[in-house]
């Protein structure tokens, strides 16, 4: 028996995930296929994609599928990316279209290798998204674009409805999981985003070492800066290779911080072991 295996048998009771199937996830799946999309739910290893799928919804991954970062958590590969691809904003429009998608979540890989680090990239997406569905809420799951808020700006200016970056873990543990992304860049990146008043999101990862204390700062700490929503799920190592999971936190632990982050301020906290930065978003452009 493989080693992968023998970790996966060691997952408990309330992490065990149904194999995806079913006609409407087929049906996503070709369409991906079709259409030459990237999507954080396969490039992300994202354990929902089956629940995601057979809703028929998605969430589209733009500019390519290598990433410029390298961090220990991700399942996105790593590398050299190619030049980002002009016809892929078309191609995501077409896919909302198509599959009549009422909320669409897009996320990207970081490109820190252009000169705008793809800020304008994204604003064009997002237009050509919007023009092709008018009536369709956008999400966006930003890269932090070093803080840089005229990059920040340029994304806010095309108007998706919610605009999320993730902090990923508390800030103690942050230099040894993420690449390149700080802490406290994170938390500028979110001020700018909630200053303009978009609905803003963020969303960290347990398991990793942190402890109670540190969960509730990174709460403290997104509030501060005018975060409304917030995802707080379990980490679970993409491979072998990557940083391996400490603890298996439980669904009451889960549902502790839900509570918490509710009396915190926060409008939305979804809050157990399989949520990831896109569970349930649709419903945070009520935030």
């Amino acid at each position: 028996m493989t080693a992968e295996l023998k970790g996966r048998e060691r997952l408990p009771r309330w992490m065990k995930m149904q194999m995806p199937k079913g006609e409407s996830y087929s049906m996503v799946k070709n369409l991906v296929a079709q259409h030459q999309l990237h999507t954080i739910c396969t490039s992300g290893n994202c354990p929902n994609i089956g629940e995601c799928w057979n809703r028929g919804t998605a969430t589209f991954m733009i500019l390519g599928d290598i990433c410029t970062r390298n961090c220990k958590f991700c399942g996105v590969k790593t590398g050299k990316p190619l030049p980002p691809d002009p016809e892929e904003p078309k191609r995501i429009a077409d896919s909302v279209r198509v599959m009549q998608l009422k909320h669409a979540v897009i996320t990207s890989v970081d490109r820190d290798d252009l000169p705008d680090l793809g800020a304008g990239f994204w604003a064009e997406t997002i237009l050509e998204v919007k023009k092709q569905n008018p009536t369709t809420s956008i999400e966006v799951l930003i890269p932090d674009f070093q803080a840089k808020a005229e990059l920040i700006q340029m994304v806010i200016g095309a108007r998706p409805e919610v605009i999320s970056h993730n902090m990923e873990t508390v800030e103690r543990l942050t230099p040894h999981i993420r690449s390149a992304a700080k802490y406290r860049t994170s938390l500028e990146a979110i001020r700018v985003i909630a200053t303009s008043g978009v609905i803003t999101k963020s969303g960290i990862m347990l398991g990793l070492g942190e402890t109670e204390t540190e969960v509730l700062q990174v709460m403290d700490d997104l509030r501060s800066v005018g975060c409304k929503v917030m995802t707080i799920g379990q980490y679970l190592a993409p491979t072998l290779e990557h940083i391996q999971v400490k603890e298996y936190i439980t669904p009451e632990q889960f549902e502790h911080y839900r509570t918490i982050g509710l009396e915190k301020g926060f409008s939305f906290v979804e809050s157990s072991p399989l949520v990831r930065s896109s569970y349930r978003a649709d419903a945070h452009v009520n935030a």
